[in-house]
């Protein structure tokens, strides 16, 4: 998959419910639509979002990006952009559509979204991982994703998100600098 593939566009209401499917997919799969080391069994069970807990949040969250990767009709990835402050943008929700994971997809959805962060004037990504998603905080980490230090408590009692299997759960938060829109990060045309 060559980079200038990738093209991010604003997810629209119509758009909303294939998200919350693939979402749901890449978080939660089962069986061999299970993606094989990206997924949260055995940790969480249950739905990851809903379409009226993604329009809450797009509601209560007016300047965040929901954007969306399209392959002809087909939705093939998704992303959650959110300014904060200070040039800090949190980066989310990236789910990649099972069976076109492990294709470098995911990647280049991460490039594509920080040259969209960069290109709106942010400075710096910022994400959450499950702790204990040691696979996946690594394949932040060889992207230039840095562990903070920080961790921010799990929703424990709050089921909107699924229901925890396991008691230690935290989200462990990991940053990364990112070049400003002079500099070369290119990943494809942005709408």
């Amino acid at each position: 998959m060559h980079q200038a593939c990738v093209q991010l566009e604003r997810a629209q209401e119509a758009d909303l419910i294939s998200i919350v499917a693939l979402v749901n997919r890449a978080y939660r799969g089962s069986g061999s639509d299970a993606p094989a080391w990206s997924f949260e069994a055995g940790l969480i069970e249950g739905d990851r979002t809903t379409l009226p807990l993604l329009r809450a949040d797009l509601g209560a969250k007016p300047l965040a990006r929901l954007m969306m990767h399209k392959d002809a009709d087909s939705l093939l990835a998704s992303v959650w952009l959110e300014p904060l402050d200070r040039g800090d943008w949190y980066l989310g929700l990236l789910a990649i559509r099972p069976d076109m994971q492990a294709r470098g997809l995911g990647r280049l959805m991460l490039e594509a979204s920080e040259a969209y962060v960069s290109a709106h004037g942010g400075a710096r990504v910022i994400v959450s991982v499950l702790n204990v998603r040691e696979g996946l905080i690594g394949w932040y980490e060889r992207r230039g994703y840095i562990r903070t230090g920080k961790t921010d408590p799990y929703p424990y009692g709050d089921d909107r998100f699924g229901r925890p299997l396991r008691e230690d759960l935290a989200f462990e938060v990991l940053a990364k600098p990112i070049v400003g829109p002079e500099q070369s990060i290119t990943a494809g045309a942005m709408r």
